[in-house]
């Protein structure tokens, strides 16, 4: 009982740790956001988006998936003990990661009028595309030192490079969207990798791991079964932007430019303040689950803590998203970014479900099991593309979000029988009746949102969100006895 206690309160303090870090770098994106969203409209943001996603794209297609697949390698010689393989590891990262860091810089340079013509259906934007061909460089290094950090689990030093990298970026760009607006844009978007990529530079740098010689062709040789599996991650990657490539090309084609800075800013709603507990969580839950990945009642214990802590910490946030959405968008952005309150209360209902299919995805990638992990990646993958056309097609913005949730739900119920049958992974019923009621808690305060009196229905909604805070925190207490982890915190004071 002590173990487990301990073990859900490890999920916890990783959590906290990253979650603290995710708060402070959403309040940065308000921040940016806010005024970039004042000075450049919808427009441009539109214009950000394409240019974003195109880094996003290309980085995807070169970078061998060695951001997660050094990370499986690295933490499993870490936890087992084997400094001279771990450090051996971490020197073929930093070759690959400079091979893939120059070659995804130089297809983005080369085909710069073709990027342009496909994200703009012009040439006009060439220029901007040979630019950025540097913050793709800056990118895949931070990357690289980001996976060496991750994989020896030196989280406060991770924590500390992705904190002091935005906020810098953040003050030093500021000022640029002011003074040129729109033609900030390209520059904004350099100067904030560069800078990201010092200070992972510095905090790796910092880690003290014995020096190993190493040719070029070791590196390679000795990297092959790094890069296979980074090449299906890499892969999946890619399939997985393409597919919000196509969505975004879509949008613009058919609904503007304008339309395409809507989706974008309800899609960061959803995935980056919302989904700021998965981030939170997967930086120490993929090392955790690689070094155990031979082991499969460690990995049900350990996936079954994950989803359990995933969806008591979201239940609230999404309660308080669907109550407080328009006031949320408004504060966020400005008037102009209402139209996307319904696809942000429909597509955050899918959370819930994303919250346990996200613990249950990590599975394969720590088993290695590239083929199905391909497999899996290309049907969910075709599965959303066609979904989000065919919502957007038929239902504009708001039909994008009912799609979301659909999606979500057959995610998670895919994800579900995959590993029980490849892995005999499952969850035990008493996971499945907390989780039962927390889907039931955000349907009541999905449906209350339609009342039409606005006393009635607000008062409800803070009822349900009180709830919702009420019962995640019992329900925790239950597994980690929060009152005496708060004790000892105050003890050590």
């Amino acid at each position: 009982m002590l173990d487990s206690k301990n073990s859900y309160r490890q999920v916890i303090k990783a959590t906290s740790l990253f979650g603290g870090v995710q708060v402070f770098n959403i309040l940065i994106s308000i921040v940016r956001s806010k005024f970039i969203a004042l000075w450049i409209g919808p427009a441009g943001f539109g214009i950000a988006t394409l240019l974003n996603t195109t880094i996003g794209l290309i980085n995807g297609m070169t970078n061998l998936g060695l951001d997660r697949s050094a990370v499986k390698d690295i933490s499993f010689s870490h936890a087992n003990a084997q400094p001279e393989g771990t450090a051996r590891t971490i020197q073929i990262v930093k070759r690959l990661v400079w091979f893939t860091a120059i070659l995804g810089s130089v297809i983005m340079l080369a085909g710069a009028p073709w990027w342009s013509e496909i994200a703009f259906d012009s040439k006009e934007y060439t220029l901007s595309f040979v630019w950025i061909s540097l913050a793709l460089l800056f990118k895949q290094l931070s990357n690289g030192q980001l996976a060496i950090l991750q994989g020896l689990r030196k989280l406060k030093k991770l924590a500390k490079a992705n904190l002091y990298g935005n906020l810098l970026a953040l003050l030093i760009t500021l000022p640029l969207y002011y003074f040129y607006r729109i033609d900030a844009i390209v520059p904004a978007i350099i100067i904030s990798s560069f800078i990201v990529f010092i200070f992972t530079y510095y905090f790796a740098r910092s880690e003290k791991v014995a020096t190993v010689k190493l040719t070029n062709r070791e590196a390679f040789v000795e990297g092959k079964t790094m890069v296979q599996l980074g090449l299906t991650l890499s892969i999946s990657s890619m399939i997985g932007l393409l597919v919000a490539y196509i969505i975004q090309i879509f949008i613009s084609q058919t609904g503007g430019l304008s339309e395409v800075g809507l989706y974008n800013a309800g899609f960061v709603i959803l995935n980056a303040y919302v989904g700021l507990v998965f981030t939170a969580m997967e930086t120490d839950y993929f090392p955790r689950l690689s070094a155990i990945s031979d082991r499969i009642e460690a990995i049900r214990q350990t996936v079954l803590e994950q989803a359990f802590i995933a969806i008591l910490l979201i239940l609230p946030i999404i309660v308080i998203f669907l109550a407080a959405a328009p006031f949320i968008i408004v504060l966020l952005y400005s008037n102009e970014f209402v139209p996307i309150i319904d696809m942000v209360r429909w597509g955050i209902l899918g959370m819930v479900f994303k919250a346990v299919s996200f613990s249950m995805g990590y599975i394969l990638i720590a088993k290695g099991d590239s083929r199905l992990f391909m497999k899996t990646a290309i049907g969910f993958n075709a599965l959303l593309l066609i979904m989000n056309l065919s919502g957007y097609y038929f239902g504009g913005l708001k039909g994008l979000g009912i799609s979301f949730l659909l999606y979500y739900i057959i995610h998670f119920i895919g994800l579900r029988m995959i590993t029980k049958t490849r892995y005999d992974f499952y969850f035990n019923k008493s996971f499945y009746g907390i989780f039962g009621i927390c889907v039931l808690i955000c349907g009541i305060s999905f449906l209350l949102t339609y009342i039409e009196y606005s006393y009635l229905k607000y008062g409800l909604l803070i009822i349900m969100a009180g709830f919702s805070f009420v019962f995640s925190y019992i329900q925790l207490d239950r597994k980690m006895d929060i009152k005496e982890l708060f004790r000892k915190i105050f003890r050590r004071k």
